[in-house]
């Protein structure tokens, strides 16, 4: 018997919907960092001010004792929107979006060297595949601010990694908790940053857009949804957000990957789809997809 026979028909299709509606929100980000003019750490900042203030009203947390795991979730998930946001504002979306999907590769090593987690064979199968893909992403573009921006996205991944293995290392912790926590820090650190940036109508809608909504809404309906949803349905629908994301930005501001990081782009993602099905064929199988909201 797997999930979905225990589920209610009509609380699972709830779910993949509630999924889809998060990857969208989620692929929207790469768009709208572009189109704001602020800085990225004024993004960062603001924003993170925003989900705090969402996740306080959702969470309605009593008491709050953070560990030093959730303290070490929290910096993964702050580098990983950080980086995003930089890699975002000097490279193309598709290059940030598709390396920070790495994440699978980092979580994988970290894992045996940190927790002494064995690798499967589908692990084993993918990371070539994904390593593949990302020497494509470096070989597209060969100028200075294209390599920062893949760098940027590839600590985007590891951060995220990061953040997964603390959660997983968490037992009775609650992992909003931690994103909560993540963007405290990153409001704490980050506003001083947008002193003198320019507040204009565009600006403001475009970052309260992105904190309760793209950050916000997107957590809470992802809380629910994987909950309701085998790892597997969960991970193919997300894989929307790649695969929209960097549509987006060709739809509105005409940009366009290379051909090598778009074939790094189908690797990676391949890659990805490919571990989850064989994770869903063994006995050890992931509980949940690996968040990714930048």
């Amino acid at each position: 018997m797997v999930l979905s026979d225990l589920v209610e028909p009509s609380l699972r299709r709830r779910a993949i919907w509630m999924l889809m509606v998060t990857a969208f929100l989620w692929s929207s980000s790469g768009l709208f960092v572009k189109l704001l003019s602020w800085g990225p750490l004024a993004i960062w900042g603001v924003r993170s001010l925003v989900a705090t203030a969402v996740f306080w009203l959702y969470f309605r947390p009593q008491k709050l004792r953070w560990t030093r795991l959730q303290l070490v979730g929290a910096l993964g998930y702050m580098g990983a929107q950080l980086f995003f946001i930089m890699g975002n504002k000097i490279a193309p979306t598709a290059n940030i979006i598709f390396l920070s999907y790495t994440a699978p590769v980092y979580i994988i090593l970290l894992g045996y060297w940190v927790l002494g987690e064995r690798p499967l064979r589908g692990d084993w199968l993918t990371m070539p595949i994904i390593f593949a893909g990302m020497l494509l992403f470096f070989g597209d573009d060969l100028s200075f601010g294209a390599f920062r921006g893949n760098v940027l996205g590839v600590l985007s991944g590891l951060s995220m990694a990061v953040m997964v293995l603390s959660m997983r290392r968490q037992k009775a912790a609650n992992p909003g908790h931690t994103i909560l926590l993540g963007n405290i820090l990153g409001a704490l650190i980050g506003l001083p940053f947008a002193f003198g940036e320019p507040l204009t109508v565009t600006s403001v809608g475009i970052i309260l857009y992105l904190g309760v909504f793209q950050i916000g809404l997107s957590f809470i309906l992802y809380s629910f949804a994987i909950k309701q949803l085998e790892a597997l349905e969960s991970t193919l629908l997300l894989t929307l957000e790649p695969i929209l994301s960097p549509l987006w930005v060709f739809l509105v501001l005409g940009e366009v990957p290379g051909p090598l990081a778009t074939a790094g782009a189908a690797l990676v993602l391949l890659a990805v789809v490919l571990r989850a099905v064989l994770s869903a064929r063994t006995a050890v199988s992931p509980a949940a997809p690996v968040v990714n909201s930048q």
